[in-house]
């Protein structure tokens, strides 16, 4: 059995190849098909280091030498990416993790409230077989994200965490609220939001960037 290690509330990357991409992602001047590709990039990135606390289980093993004792993820990992952003971020954690399942939460945010409203929850039925990881590229107000974790936990999911790429001090402030314990991992935690919800500096919404919608 592997050894299970504590991680903080807030884990945000310093590594030289991510805060590169994260230029791109930010440049106004980027165009959609870039975007995407950057940003699938940076989830491939990011998830080797999220992994690093799941637990694996000893399995013996026949080389072409020997056999041997190796190791092998304990539960199934189930990916879940918050429509429609989060998807540009599943591609590039399929390829370091194929054998992930994805689940997927439809969460739109009101413009007026700011308060999210759900209209997808499609969910394996066992999602508690294994660690859960929320995708989305944005953690701003924290009103979606939270939701999506309520979600979560109602469908019995008990281990997880949640990737974004740029995280607001407000957003993280409401998760660590809302649900004490969960770990969230960011390429970049920028300044504040604007009177409008968004992040400052950020880079714009990540779901239009990526689709060509602006």
């Amino acid at each position: 059995m592997s050894q299970t290690i504590t991680q903080p509330p807030l884990v945000v990357f310093d590594h030289p190849l991510i805060a590169h991409k994260m230029s791109t992602i930010r440049d106004e001047r980027t165009t959609h098909r870039p975007f995407r590709a950057t940003l699938s990039q940076i989830a491939g990135l990011m998830v080797f280091e999220v992994t690093r606390s799941f637990k694996t289980k000893p399995i013996e093993i026949q080389t072409p030498v020997t056999k041997t004792t190796a190791q092998r993820l304990e539960g199934t990992i189930t990916i879940v990416p918050v429509l429609r952003a989060g998807l540009g971020m599943i591609d590039g954690i399929l390829e370091v993790m194929p054998e992930a399942r994805v689940g997927h939460l439809g969460l739109a945010r009101d413009e007026d409230t700011l308060e999210p409203i759900a209209y997808l929850n499609k969910l394996p039925s066992d999602i508690d077989a294994g660690p859960v990881i929320l995708v989305d590229p944005m953690l701003a107000t924290g009103g979606s994200a939270s939701a999506a974790i309520t979600m979560l936990k109602e469908a019995g999911a008990r281990d997880i965490s949640m990737i974004c790429l740029v995280a607001a001090p407000e957003g993280v402030e409401r998760l660590q609220h809302d649900h004490p314990g969960l770990t969230i991992y960011a390429a970049a935690l920028d300044d504040h939001l604007n009177d409008k919800g968004y992040i400052v500096p950020g880079l714009g919404d990540a779901g239009d960037r990526m689709y060509g919608t602006v």
